[in-house]
């Protein structure tokens, strides 16, 4: 069963100074389905429209034309309370996505603040320690602001806010790109597992076709806004049909080689 289908995208902006009211494609029909327990990762350069169909899913950005369904049933534009907590939504910058006047366990606490039938029982320290320990961290934790955390910690505490309300579907916007290397596999793990415990689905946006590699189940590849090419990763990485897919995996080998040169 899809858990997401996006069908026939369209967003545009308004271009600023124009005397026309002309206005940008980001997105030009674009359709991709996530299956249940299922990552599906978006790739493109930067610009290609892949963060803006994040939006779109997790209702940051309302689509021009096309249609969102999850579970079936259509998203409607003003969303229930339930769909929200359905669907979250992780960011690129940990640091910038959590309050920085807030200690790590408040940061969890207010999505049950803000949902309050996802509330758990018994002390809240506890589920918040519970919360905390699903990621990987201490429970000491919580009394840490962001400042106090590196990146892969406040990225594991992004992440334990938005499992704290038992989402179906976890979108991942280059949730790893800007963790150190070693960090990044721990995170990429971490996330592996919580697809398999939890029977997440993901929709993974990221730039670093190597991450998706490791990653992806299926692969969708977007250029100035429309879908060129999508399918299982592993044909997509083994036989790509498309020129710009072909030119995007041999930069990846190209980052590579210069990688290992210098590591020499």
């Amino acid at each position: 069963m899809s858990v997401l289908t996006v069908e026939k995208l369209r967003v545009t902006f308004p271009i600023r100074g124009s005397l026309r009211r002309a206005r940008f494609t980001a997105v030009e029909d674009a359709s991709l389905t996530v299956d249940e327990n299922e990552i599906v990762a978006v790739v493109g350069e930067s610009g290609s429209g892949k963060t803006t169909v994040a939006r779109c899913v997790v209702g940051l950005q309302r689509p021009d034309a096309g249609e969102l369904r999850f579970e079936g049933s259509t998203i409607p534009a003003r969303r229930p309370p339930e769909l929200k907590q359905a669907i979250q939504m992780v960011f690129q910058d940990p640091r910038s996505s959590l309050n920085p006047r807030m200690r790590a366990g408040a940061i969890i606490e207010e999505a049950w603040l803000t949902h309050p039938s996802t509330a758990p029982p018994g002390p809240r320290s506890t589920a918040i320690a519970g919360a905390l320990a699903d990621v990987g961290l201490d429970p000491e934790v919580a009394r840490r602001y962001p400042a106090q955390l590196s990146g892969g910690q406040c990225q594991r505490v992004s992440l334990a806010r938005a499992l704290t309300l038992s989402p179906r579907l976890l979108v991942c916007d280059e949730a790893v790109s800007a963790l150190d290397v070693s960090v990044q596999a721990q995170v990429l793990r971490l996330l592996v597992e919580l697809r398999a415990t939890r029977r997440l689905s993901m929709l993974f946006i990221s730039h670093d076709l190597g991450v998706v590699h490791q990653i992806a189940d299926r692969v969708v590849v977007m250029r100035a806004g429309q879908i060129v090419e999508q399918g299982a990763a592993d044909a997509v990485f083994s036989n790509p049909s498309h020129e710009y897919t072909r030119a995007l995996l041999d930069a990846a080998l190209e980052l590579n080689d210069l990688s290992t040169l210098r590591n020499r």
